[in-house]
């Protein structure tokens, strides 16, 4: 197993890319704390979390991602394979195996994190500073940025195929944060 250095294990500490912190006027400090404490546990919302919410399409979409979110992520784990052939192997992106698993479990992070703006109905679930620290980590890692986003991507339309929901109603959530991955792409001067 690789050892990971100080600065790598500072900057997982600190690319907590997810803040309620806009959302206060809009919602109670309880239910925020309730999405904080989802956040810090690093889990999606639990149906108590969600029967918070007013009942309505955002709260079933949340938990309908929730409750496929690992047939989501295999099939965003599928494009990118499909997308990148060679990745996972000697000289890939995402290789060794660990690597490659560090990259799947980011996908089903990633959608964790989406749920939270989708059970809200706010676009505006990341953290400026908390996205930084992931953009230095990625750096630091190397991890391939253009696979990242083909996983978001995919992401986003496996979920599409799995609700009954205009496009046009899920899709900024995910554009939110593949908008925000698409400018790590962008290496530093």
């Amino acid at each position: 197993m690789t050892q990971l250095s100080p600065k790598v294990k500072d900057l997982i500490a600190k690319a907590r890319i997810v803040s309620f912190e806009s959302w206060q006027p809009q919602y109670s400090p309880e239910l925020i704390d309730r999405w904080q404490t989802a956040d810090d546990e690093a889990r999606y919302l639990t149906d108590g979390d969600l029967q918070m919410l007013p009942n309505g399409p955002s709260m079933t979409l949340a938990r309908t991602l929730r409750d496929l979110a690992t047939e989501i992520v295999d099939e965003a784990r599928g494009q990118v394979l499909d997308q990148f052939p060679g990745i996972t192997e000697p000289g890939g992106g995402l290789y060794p195996e660990i690597r490659a698993k560090a990259c799947w479990r980011d996908f089903w992070h990633f959608l964790r994190c989406i749920t939270y703006g989708i059970a809200a109905g706010r676009t505006d679930y990341t953290s400026t500073t908390g996205l930084g620290y992931m953009e230095q980590l990625y750096q630091e890692l190397k991890v391939p940025l253009e696979a990242m986003v083909v996983g978001l991507e995919g992401l986003k339309a496996a979920s599409l195929k799995r609700v009954e929901i205009e496009e046009s109603v899920l899709t900024p959530y995910f554009d939110h944060l593949i908008h925000a991955m698409a400018a790590f792409r962008t290496e530093p001067t």
